[in-house]
C-alpha cells in the first residue's frame, strides 16, 4: 500500500508538471532536435506575384538552409570548447549592446542636432583642408545641344548658341522640345567623364577639345549635330571649387557635430545616473 501511494504521488507530480508546462499551439513545418521552424516563420516568404511552383521552391530552400544551420549549430555546441563558446557569447552580447546603444544615441542625436551649415562654416572648413579638396578628375562648365543634322533652323540655333545672351537663352529654352538632348545651364561644374558618357560622339581623340577653356566644339555623327561650348575647365590636382565640394563639407561638419553631441550625451547620461543613484562604483 505504501509503494502504491508513492507511485500514485509520482504520477500526480508528472501530470502536474505537464499541466503547468506552457503549450505552443503554433503550427510547425520542420524540426531539428529540439528546435522547431513554424509556419509563421515562413509565411512572409510567399508573395502573390510569385507562382505556386516558385513559392514552393523558395520555401523548400529556406527550410533546408534553416535545417543545415541548426545542425551546424548543434555540431558547434558539441565540438567547440566551453571557453570558445563563452568567447562567442561575449561577442554576441557585445554586438547586441553596440546595436542597441547606437540606435538609442542616433535617435537622441537626430532629435537635437542642427544640420544647418552656414556659408562661413563651410568656407572655414574649405580653407583649412584645401589639400583634401584637390581634384582627382577633370571638371567642366559647359553647355551643349544635340539636334538632327540639317534641321530647318540649324543656322539660327548655332548662332544663338554661340552668342548666348539673355534673349538667345530665352529663345533656346523656348524651343528645347526640338532638341534630342541638351544642357543650357553652364554655371555648374560637371565631371568630364560624365559628359563623355552622355555624349556618345566624344571619344579619346576629340575629348581633349572638351578640356580647353572657352572652346567651341561642333561634332557630327551619321544622324545628329552636337554643339558644345566650354566655359571653364579644372584639371586633376587643381583645388576643387567650394560650390562643388559644399555637400561634402556639409557632411563633414554634421558628422563632427554628431561625434561631439554623442560624447556630451554619454557624459550627461552617466552624470544623471550618478546623481539619481542608478550608477555607483564600490570601493
Amino acid at each position: 500500500m505504501k509503494r502504491l501511494s508513492v507511485y500514485i504521488g509520482l504520477c500526480l507530480m508528472v501530470v502536474a508538471c505537464d499541466f503547468f508546462k506552457p503549450t505552443d499551439d503554433r503550427e510547425p513545418v520542420a524540426r531539428v532536435g529540439e528546435n522547431y521552424l513554424y509556419h509563421e516563420d515562413i509565411e512572409d516568404l510567399v508573395v502573390e506575384s510569385i507562382s505556386p511552383e516558385d513559392s514552393a521552391q523558395i520555401v523548400s530552400s529556406y527550410i533546408n538552409r534553416w535545417a543545415t544551420q541548426q545542425l551546424l549549430l548543434d555540431g558547434a555546441e558539441l565540438n567547440l570548447s566551453e571557453d570558445k563558446q563563452a568567447d562567442f557569447d561575449r561577442l554576441v552580447q557585445q554586438y547586441k549592446n553596440d546595436l542597441y546603444t547606437k540606435a538609442y544615441l542616433d535617435a537622441l542625436v537626430k532629435k537635437s542636432i542642427d544640420t544647418t551649415v552656414s556659408e562661413s562654416e563651410a568656407l572655414e572648413v574649405y580653407e583649412a583642408n584645401q589639400e583634401s579638396f584637390k581634384l582627382n578628375e577633370e571638371l567642366v562648365k559647359f553647355r551643349y545641344i544635340t539636334i538632327p543634322q540639317n534641321a530647318i533652323n540649324e543656322a539660327e540655333i548655332t548662332e544663338r548658341f554661340k552668342r548666348f545672351d539673355i534673349e538667345d537663352q530665352r529663345y533656346l529654352d523656348s524651343i528645347a522640345v526640338q532638341f534630342k538632348s541638351y544642357t543650357l545651364n553652364d554655371s555648374i561644374w560637371i565631371q568630364a567623364s560624365l559628359i563623355t558618357e552622355k555624349i556618345s560622339v566624344l571619344n579619346s581623340e576629340n575629348k581633349k577639345e572638351l578640356l580647353k577653356k572657352s572652346n567651341y566644339v561642333q561634332l557630327k555623327d551619321s544622324i545628329d549635330l552636337y554643339l558644345m561650348q566650354i566655359k571653364d575647365v579644372l584639371f586633376r590636382n587643381d583645388l576643387a571649387p567650394l560650390e562643388y565640394v559644399k555637400p561634402t563639407i556639409k557632411q563633414i561638419v554634421i558628422n563632427q557635430r554628431k561625434l561631439e553631441l554623442i560624447k556630451q550625451l554619454e557624459k550627461d547620461i552617466t552624470k544623471d545616473a550618478i546623481k539619481n543613484k542608478q550608477f555607483e562604483i564600490y570601493n
